[in-house]
């Protein structure tokens, strides 16, 4: 396993209009992400940032984003904010680090609702801030309720049921929750009754929602998917590919054995493609 590369920077902004449905402003402390996720799309945002290291392997922390995000919320319009959209905010140096944190803190101040997007238990060392919001949500991704395929899949993301007892937790204590099943991967977690199971798990953890989406396809991510069903699991290779060229018409199936699922339950759903 390579040694992370940890580079403190110095950002100019820290809040960046949005262009998802819902919110207005992205906020993303870190350049890179140690969960190192095979199916991430972000991966291209190595090319902008100079790195030679592959995604996963190094993390450019953005030491004054606090600061800055707090010079910002005086001269933006109250508006939804996200953390984060090209990395997860609480990915393992957050531990260390408290960036996102701090964050947390300057949002708080101005009252800007938050939405909080993340695969890590970490999130419950900053209950005590989120229970404050006006208006706050949490989504956690969880793809898969199989731990093994999940250390595969994102080797240094939280264990499923660390993502669970966080979601209930985090429920109980009244914050909005939502789970976020994506991507769905063909031939990896698209099974009919490997859906079921997962979607009983989340409900049965409280989740005011669910969101799912499809995998997206570009910056390499079927290369690298492709050349681990090689090396894993090579008697999927065959059928994974079949699926990724049929593309909407395969994913207009996925969404109707989905939504036979959810008929099942009294649970919002929706769907991110």
């Amino acid at each position: 396993m390579n040694l992370v590369v940890v580079r403190e920077v110095s950002c100019k902004s820290a809040l960046s209009r949005c262009g998802i449905e819902g919110i207005d402003y992205s906020v993303n402390p870190y350049i890179g992400c140690e969960h190192g996720c095979i199916y991430c799309y972000a991966r291209y945002m190595r090319y902008y940032s100079g790195h030679r290291e592959t995604w996963g392997d190094f993390i450019d922390v953005k030491i004054n984003a606090p600061l800055v995000l707090s010079r910002e919320l005086y001269r933006k319009p109250r508006g939804r904010v996200i953390l984060s959209t090209v990395t997860d905010p609480y990915q393992p140096l957050e531990r260390r680090y408290q960036l996102t944190r701090s964050c947390l803190k300057r949002l708080l101040h101005h009252d800007f609702p938050v939405s909080v997007m993340t695969k890590s238990s970490l999130i419950l060392r900053d209950i005590d801030l989120l229970t404050r919001f006006t208006s706050c949500e949490v989504g956690m991704t969880v793809i898969t309720d199989d731990d093994g395929l999940r250390s595969f899949l994102e080797p240094k993301a939280s264990p499923i049921d660390e993502r669970l007892d966080a979601l209930r937790r985090l429920a109980d204590r009244g914050i909005v929750t939502y789970a976020f099943v994506g991507p769905i991967i063909p031939s990896l977690n698209d099974g009919e009754e490997d859906l079921r199971r997962l979607i009983r798990r989340l409900i049965d953890v409280g989740v005011d929602y669910l969101m799912f989406d499809r995998l997206n396809t570009r910056y390499g991510v079927v290369d690298r998917l492709s050349g681990f069903l090689k090396r894993r699991f090579p008697h999927l290779l065959k059928e994974f590919m079949k699926k990724i060229k049929l593309g909407d018409y395969y994913y207009r199936k996925i969404k109707y054995r989905v939504s036979k699922i959810m008929a099942e339950y009294d649970v919002p759903y929706e769907f991110c493609f």
